[in-house]
């Protein structure tokens, strides 16, 4: 496929941003009905955010990976799944000749005379419709606390893990309580001692079916109806150990404690005035939503977050920017997660095909 670099006085039916599994999803449906578009990545290689997971996380340790249309997911490796899982994009994207230019990082995107200017430096990309597939992996979230800028140990994000040994013999405090945290845990409790803090206490689950699946995507999908910042699809569905996390339970990595006051020099200190010693804070605290580029348009409501617009029967399905329905959002809210990204492209797609044939008929 002839990929266009850049366009100046050309316009394009839709550009996709991220070739995440979102957005590979996206092409592949835009481009099975013939619309013309583009996907501009920031990344140099193929893989999304998966090329930046840690080595020892391995196929059988993710949350489950969704099939992208017409390409099975891997399964099981013993590679790691941040090869597997960038070699099979970078497979998909050649067998489908999905357009992708990379690396592109999109600064903003503009409304000019009723078109989408997608702009990255001097380069700028002019569309009917955007679907935005940027995901939250570079926009890793770690809350304020007192003194936290005075810690004389190593502060870390998941984006930032480099794998369970870094961290032996040193003293690890892991804070936040979402499945990261627990399989984080799950890997340095065998090697090196750890403190487990949340500020709610877990909810544990003891298995996870169609039903509360179908429940957790409907608070968020709820929560971004009313244009309040989405929660995680992850953060709603509870807390399971899985068998490689039977070790770490023994050694008793899950006794929570309440999250602390405050952090000191070489530790951590609670309002009651325990204090405990650590070397490392691990903030396994989520991630927000990439979309600043998008704030020339103006999207966000009161309340902080992006409204889409509800899809009936479907609450995965939501995607369409309320205030501004040229604008499509995947992996956004109820379609956050490796399971609800793949089905949310098509959706994208179908109201992306929508509002161009309403365009053409409003123009004949």
């Amino acid at each position: 496929m002839d990929v266009p670099e850049q366009t100046s006085d050309a316009v394009l039916d839709s550009v996709v941003v991220g070739a995440g599994q979102a957005g590979l999803a996206a092409s592949w449906h835009l481009s099975r009905r013939g619309i013309e578009h583009v996907v501009l990545d920031a990344e140099a290689h193929a893989g999304g955010a998966w090329q930046h997971r840690w080595d020892s996380l391995g196929m059988d340790d993710v949350h489950g990976v969704a099939d992208l249309p017409g390409s099975p997911a891997p399964r099981t490796s013993a590679r790691p799944a941040n090869v597997v899982v960038p070699d099979w994009f970078a497979d998909y994207e050649r067998s489908h000749d999905l357009p992708v230019v990379r690396p592109v990082h999109v600064d903003r995107v503009e409304d000019e005379d009723g078109l989408l200017v997608v702009r990255a430096g001097e380069r700028s990309w002019r569309t009917r419709t955007l679907v935005n597939a940027t995901g939250t992996w570079t926009r890793p979230f770690v809350p304020y606390y007192p003194g936290a800028s005075a810690f004389a140990g190593e502060q870390l994000h998941p984006a930032d893990y480099p794998g369970a040994e870094h961290f032996r013999g040193r003293r690890v405090v892991v804070v936040g309580g979402g499945a990261s945290a627990v399989q984080l845990l799950g890997e340095l409790a065998p090697v090196t001692d750890t403190l487990w803090v949340t500020r709610r206490p877990p909810v544990w689950r003891d298995r996870f079916d169609a039903a509360a699946g179908l429940a957790a995507v409907t608070a968020v999908e709820e929560r971004v109806r009313r244009g309040l910042p989405p929660a995680s699809v992850v953060s709603v569905t509870g807390l399971a150990l899985r068998p490689q996390e039977q070790e770490a339970a023994r050694l008793g990595a899950y006794d929570r404690l309440p999250v602390f006051a405050r952090v000191e020099p070489h530790g951590v200190r609670w309002a009651d005035g325990r204090y405990e010693p650590v070397d490392v804070i691990l903030w396994a605290t989520g991630f927000r939503a990439a979309v600043d580029h998008l704030a020339p348009l103006r999207l966000r409501g009161p309340e902080g977050g992006i409204a889409l617009l509800p899809v009936r029967g479907d609450v995965q399905g939501a995607t369409t920017a309320a205030r501004d329905p040229r604008v499509q959002l995947v992996g956004y809210g109820p379609s956050a997660s490796t399971i609800g990204a793949p089905r949310a492209g098509r959706r994208a797609a179908l109201a992306v095909a929508r509002l161009l044939a309403d365009g053409e008929a409003a123009a004949s």
